[in-house]
């Protein structure tokens, strides 16, 4: 009677498993998807679970079929797609800032003093060259301590995906990925490290993915685009961005969104992508695109009212005829 009462429970496990979704990986959509995954669980009973440990943790973990869906905010190209067995596509927009902790507001930084300072040149925030564009604010002679992150992280991809294309000396000295080998700075783990580690020490200056500065009432800095212009931060200039970029289905959405060009334009934009496993059962496949599907059509307010930038209208109709393609949909 026991073993059979237990085969019992393990038949029932089983069928709670079946509706629960699994996904792991970036840091940087963590807020839209638990959001999305209650309003999900309420309309429909299906419960998504999604743990952010890194884009990197979470490629590893997709690979490995540890989880339904992973999440990375650094695009895989179209050969590693390939060979590994993958899909992906992409769910949301958002920027990531530079935040500091100065008592000043609104600073504005080049591409050249930001450069510097992440490569360890301008070490003070009443060097000349962050001066120059702010003449009227008192800038103290205080040290810049810089704070990146210590982890595998897409969000560290997109900012100096941004640093290679703005500033050769970067590329040429240090290039770009999810983890690279900093010039200087002391690491964080996490969009939140990041953002507990400015918050915490004046004179620190980190770059986090746009709802975390928001949400620790950090300040962040004006950003010099291609233009040559100073760009706060919003939904709207990071949507400027959306505009500007031209995804191909056939390179399964990898062009990046950073440093393109428009007046307006905020240059550190990147998206959030699904990775899937091709190889996975295709009903549990279906499933995360339910999933998806569902936020493309009811999630864009809860998007907005994070600071995501949602899909326009004409991306999410190329994601599902990726979808189509696929069988998935």
């Amino acid at each position: 009677m026991l073993r059979s009462f237990l085969l019992f429970l393990v038949f029932v496990f089983s069928l709670s498993l079946a509706h629960h979704i699994i996904g792991a990986g970036a840091t940087f959509p963590y807020f839209l998807y638990l959001e999305w995954a209650k309003a999900y669980r309420e309309e429909t009973g299906k419960e998504v679970v999604y743990r952010a440990i890194g884009s990197g943790e979470g490629i590893k973990q997709i690979e490995a079929g540890l989880v339904d869906f992973g999440a990375s905010d650094e695009p895989l190209d179209p050969q590693t797609l390939k060979k590994k067995g993958l899909a992906q596509f992409p769910t949301a927009m958002g920027g990531v800032v530079i935040a500091y902790n100065l008592p000043v507001k609104d600073l504005k930084l080049s591409t050249e003093a930001l450069c510097l300072i992440f490569l360890g040149k301008v070490r003070y925030w009443d060097d000349p060259l962050i001066k120059r564009d702010n003449p009227d604010v008192d800038l103290p002679h205080v040290k810049i301590t810089v704070i990146r992150r210590s982890d595998s992280s897409g969000t560290t991809w997109i900012f100096i995906n941004f640093l290679s294309k703005a500033c050769p000396e970067w590329k040429r000295k240090v290039g770009y990925g999810k983890r690279v080998k900093w010039p200087v700075g002391r690491g964080a783990k996490g969009n939140k490290g990041v953002a507990d580690h400015v918050r915490s020490q004046r004179g620190a200056i980190g770059y986090v993915e746009y709802t975390y500065a928001v949400l620790n009432g950090l300040n962040v800095a004006l950003i010099e685009n291609r233009e040559g212009r100073f760009v706060k931060p919003s939904v709207e200039t990071f949507q400027e961005a959306g505009k500007k970029v031209r995804w191909d289905l056939k390179n399964h959405f990898s062009e990046s969104l950073t440093w393109l060009h428009g007046e307006d334009t905020y240059p550190i934009v990147g998206a959030t992508f699904v990775i899937l496993s091709t190889k996975a059962p295709k009903d549990k496949i279906k499933e995360v695109i339910r999933f998806f599907n569902w936020a493309f059509e009811k999630g864009d307010s809860i998007a907005e009212r994070l600071h995501y930038v949602p899909l326009p209208k004409e991306l999410k109709e190329k994601v599902r005829e990726y979808w189509r393609l696929h069988g998935w949909l």
